[in-house]
């Protein structure tokens, strides 16, 4: 790699570090080629990033920045997956590439400054998504009107009810 691409790949690096809301790291030695096609495949079908970094090129972005906690998942073949617009959309994908494929390890995870392990990224992946999101918020937000509705057309029902019955029983 020369200074050119270095440069390139340090001002991409620093900007996934800005812009993503999460970062989910990957042990990926011993995947194959069509294997590393298929999850790429899955990463941008979610809308992620799958990127194999060099190490000392992150550590060297993340130096003097609260990102530097990610040092410690920085050894042997790294790669990193990301999304740039859902925190937890990575980690579903990468927990279900790594329940298919057996050389497919997550190492862990980094988000808002905070480094998780496996078991943070699972609890990560568990975050409902932004559609899921904005339906609850929909729901919570048509509860009240659809509640004061309810309650103004039940006492003219009532009493269209009783009349109802009034009548049936003159016609009897």
């Amino acid at each position: 790699m020369n200074r050119l691409q270095k440069e390139q790949q340090i001002s991409y690096l620093k900007n996934v570090v800005a812009e993503a809301p999460s970062l989910v790291f990957i042990d990926f030695s011993g995947v194959n080629v069509e294997e590393v096609t298929k999850i790429r495949d899955e990463f941008r079908a979610a809308n992620c990033e799958y990127k194999v970094i060099k190490n000392t090129l992150l550590a060297q972005v993340v130096k003097d920045t609260k990102a530097e906690v990610v040092n410690k998942m920085l050894f042997g073949p790294t790669a990193i997956a990301f999304s740039r617009e859902e925190p937890a959309a990575a980690a579903r994908v990468a927990l279900k590439q790594a329940k298919d494929f057996k050389n497919f390890k997550i190492r862990g995870g980094y988000m808002e400054g905070t480094l998780l392990d496996e078991n943070g990224v699972t609890s990560l992946s568990k975050l409902p998504s932004k559609d899921e999101l904005r339906g609850t918020l929909l729901a919570t937000m048509l509860a009240v009107p659809q509640s004061m509705m309810r309650l103004m057309l039940a006492a003219p029902q009532r009493m269209l009810m009783v009349l109802d019955a009034k009548k049936r029983k003159m016609e009897e």
